[in-house]
């Protein structure tokens, strides 16, 4: 695993929109599994610069989306869908056939998880999986307990998560209860891992991902079996793991 630290949110951001840019320059038609919430959206910002600026491209790349929320439409303004056009997609290059996420209104969510699997595989695979981590290190939508050999899922959200994302709804009633989620086994099967996160508030969750036993009640913790993670964090974020002696770069 390899760890960098930033100074702050702006700098780690750049510095995974740079992890980012040198996936897309290596391999054009690349995989891109992509992640929702608010700690990407500074490297999809620095990504929409890189492109108007005419250094990248995005015409040859495909994305799988991590998760969306069940029941909410690709219209809704907190689907993640809508997510991914605002921040991203809506500023670049890429083919909107090429742009993939759940649909949170499939009548069948278990035909909607098969299909998404199945698409995974038919496109070859993710080449650069990004990944945020919740506060109880939750990865996607995979709360601590979950099966580690769960493919995309149907899943009841905690309420700790129901609590952490109802500051994008006017009302908690209004946050959905359920999700589809890429599983684990989804994510372990990307070749390339990037983990990004910031503030003092996710550097329990980080060391205990990271220099914890390996177990279900950390789903992050698994990304220690994975041959190629790379943890991009701020310096607040990372503190726990800087005291503990991991070794990090600059």
């Amino acid at each position: 695993m390899r760890v960098y630290c930033a100074e702050n949110y702006a700098a780690m951001s750049r510095r995974a929109a740079n992890i980012i840019s040198a996936q897309v320059i290596t391999k054009p038609d690349s995989v891109l599994g992509l992640a929702t919430g608010g700690t990407p959206v500074g490297a999809y910002q620095r990504l929409v610069e890189c492109y108007k600026e005419g250094d990248l491209s995005f015409a040859e790349i495909r994305s799988v989306n991590l998760d969306e929320y069940y029941g909410l439409s690709p219209r809704h303004e907190q689907s993640y869908r809508y997510f991914m056009q605002s921040n991203l997609f809506d500023h670049i290059d890429i083919k909107p056939e090429n742009t993939h996420v759940l649909n949170g209104l499939a009548k069948d969510p278990a035909e909607e998880c098969a299909k998404y699997n199945q698409l995974i595989e038919d496109l070859g695979g993710i080449d650069l999986q990004l990944l945020g981590m919740g506060h109880n290190g939750h990865i996607a939508f995979n709360e601590p307990g979950d099966d580690f050999g769960l493919e995309t899922h149907l899943v009841t959200l905690t309420e700790r998560t129901i609590e952490a994302n109802t500051r994008f709804f006017e009302r908690k009633e209004d946050v959905p209860r359920q999700a589809l989620t890429m599983g684990i086994k989804n994510i372990m099967r990307a070749r390339r891992i990037l983990m990004v996160v910031s503030g003092a508030d996710k550097a329990e969750a980080v060391y205990k991902a990271f220099c914890g036993r390996v177990t279900k009640e950390v789903p992050a913790s698994i990304l220690q079996l994975h041959p190629d993670v790379t943890l991009v964090g701020d310096k607040e974020a990372l503190s726990k793991l800087i005291e503990a002696g991991v070794a990090v770069c600059g």
